[in-house]
């Protein structure tokens, strides 16, 4: 039977008593409250942070109707009536300085109003812990604390570094307070979107157990396969599975299943069109900006390793842009292993939407011209197609002589191979699935610099940085090293093609294309 959509709801007591859709997670809830106290999430924007933490507010309160025929309801803590104090900064703006100390105690006179609690501090610190301490001492029972968006205002202000400071200083004072009423506690939740580093912002909460990347609740957000097929099964008729699959699933945090952007799929059962829902409200700038300085693609996004510390190296002054793209949900996790003690996590794209948005979203950037971008797009899509070479030279030459001479002089990676490599990995990873696209594709004798399958031809490119003129280095490579071999057993054309960049020019100055 249909059952109505819950498009931005994050209450859990509407979503129940409206008659919506609801994927029941409060199995993981359970546990959480039975195996540990101190608990800190990270899962990107729009991924039903804020519905899990309003669900465990009701738990705690004990709002025992809720949850009949789910996984909780029989869980102790719904008859004892625990209190909440519930944080919330996900609806303010954190890039003025003040902002945050004006909205911490605006959120917390609204908690001591609503409690009947009258503020004896000035400080934000000792006002949250007072607050803690008397609602243990008026109920008899321990306090849910539950932080929503706990690193919204220091995102906010990533592009202005001394209110961001402010604002992370002013949060390690407020956080700290949880463990300076440890006694006073039965549970806490921290969710947000990054991992910030436990020195420079959690030093005064040094005990919270992060289940980011813990196997057990890698499920804890987002849709899995059985969810569709149980939950939403009236709404899958006239949708193609496999196509749902390659545009809004492949999220992974370690665990045996991946799951689907919650977001992407109640927009899809509800306009019934394949879009980038999720990425189209809100790719802050501030990523965009950060990938272009450092270069895109070099090393390639897809297939990146990263470590543990790497991941969860993320501050003010200290932003990977692997930890950067993970966190955010432009990257997920494709595999993990150990090397010499340590865990590595290989990164890729999670699906369609994330691959294909990301990379336009770049040459958006680089150009300013997304109407030309989009017209170049479909161009490279039909020389492509028709095996036209000297059109593809004459494209990416457009291309080069459109980005901005101030771009340059504000980036020195357009000097390096990496730079132009990344721009023509961009342009076809932008095209779709219609294309396999492989950078720096491993063989016998090496790795060729990118490999595209498409409508049953293989093409093999190899980027080199000349000083001026060409010299057909790149093609001599695509010859010399055999790249070719590995791709022979499909029986389709094999295209090389050598693509030299001119250093003086900053532009295409040769682009050969002979059969393997």
């Amino acid at each position: 039977m249909k059952r109505k959509l819950p498009l931005g709801l994050q209450t859990f007591r509407e979503i129940r008593e409206g008659g919506y859709y609801y994927v029941d997670k409060t199995g993981y809830i359970r546990r959480l409250v039975d195996g540990g106290k101190h608990y800190f999430l990270s899962r990107p924007r729009r991924f039903g942070k804020s519905l899990l933490v309003d669900t465990i507010k009701e738990l705690f309160e004990g709002s025992a109707e809720l949850f009949e025929g789910l996984a909780a309801e029989a869980h102790p803590v719904l008859s004892a009536g625990h209190p909440v104090v519930r944080l919330d900064f996900s609806g303010a703006d954190f890039t003025r300085p003040e902002s945050l100390h004006r909205n911490a105690m605006a959120q917390l006179g609204t908690l001591e109003r609503r409690a009947c609690v009258v503020g004896e501090h000035d400080g934000a610190s000792e006002r949250f812990a007072h607050l803690i301490q008397t609602l243990r001492e008026r109920s008899g029972h321990p306090v849910a604390v539950l932080v929503d968006e706990y690193d919204k205002p220091i995102l906010d202000a990533l592009e202005k570094p001394a209110v961001a400071r402010a604002n992370r200083d002013f949060l390690r004072g407020l956080y700290g307070t949880v463990k300076f009423c440890d006694a006073d506690i039965r549970f806490t939740l921290l969710t947000g979107v990054s991992k910030f580093s436990k020195v420079n912002l959690f030093s005064g909460l040094n005990n919270l157990i992060d289940i980011t990347l813990d196997p057990r609740y890698s499920a804890i957000c987002g849709y899995t396969e059985a969810d569709l097929d149980a939950v939403f099964a009236p709404e899958l008729p006239g949708l193609n599975r496999d196509e749902i699959r390659d545009w809004y699933d492949g999220y992974s945090w370690r665990g045996d299943e991946r799951v689907y952007n919650p977001f992407d799929v109640l927009l899809l059962f509800d306009t019934r069109e394949f879009k980038a829902h999720w990425f189209e409200t809100g790719t802050p700038k501030f990523l965009i900006d950060t990938l272009l300085s450092r270069g895109f693609g070099a090393p390639p996004l897809d297939g990146v390793v990263a470590s543990d510390a790497m991941l969860s190296a993320f501050d003010v002054d200290d932003i990977a842009a692997e930890a950067l793209l993970f966190q955010t949900g432009y990257l997920t996790i494709s595999g993990t292993e150990y090397h010499r003690g340590r865990m590595q996590y290989r990164l890729g794209y999670p699906n369609r939407e994330v691959r294909q948005s990301l990379n336009e979203s770049l040459l958006d950037r680089l150009t300013g011209d997304r109407a030309h971008r989009e017209r170049r797009s479909d161009d490279l899509y039909d020389l492509l197609r028709a095996n036209d070479f000297d059109g593809m030279e004459k494209l990416f030459q457009s291309f080069f002589a459109g980005v901005p001479h101030q771009w340059h002089m504000r980036n020195d990676i357009a000097a390096y191979e990496g730079y132009y490599a990344s721009v023509f990995h961009a342009h076809f990873l932008a095209l779709g699935t219609e294309l396999e696209v492989t950078v720096e594709d491993s063989g016998s004798r090496g790795r060729v610099d990118m490999a595209v399958r498409f409508n049953d031809n293989v093409y093999l490119f190899e980027f080199k940085v000349v000083e001026k003129d060409p010299t057909g280095a790149a093609m001599t490579q695509l010859k010399d090293k055999g790249y070719a071999d590995k791709y022979r057993y499909l029986g389709w054309p094999i295209h090389l093609i050598g693509v030299e960049f001119s250093k003086k020019t900053r532009n295409v100055v040769a682009l050969d294309a002979e059969p393997a």
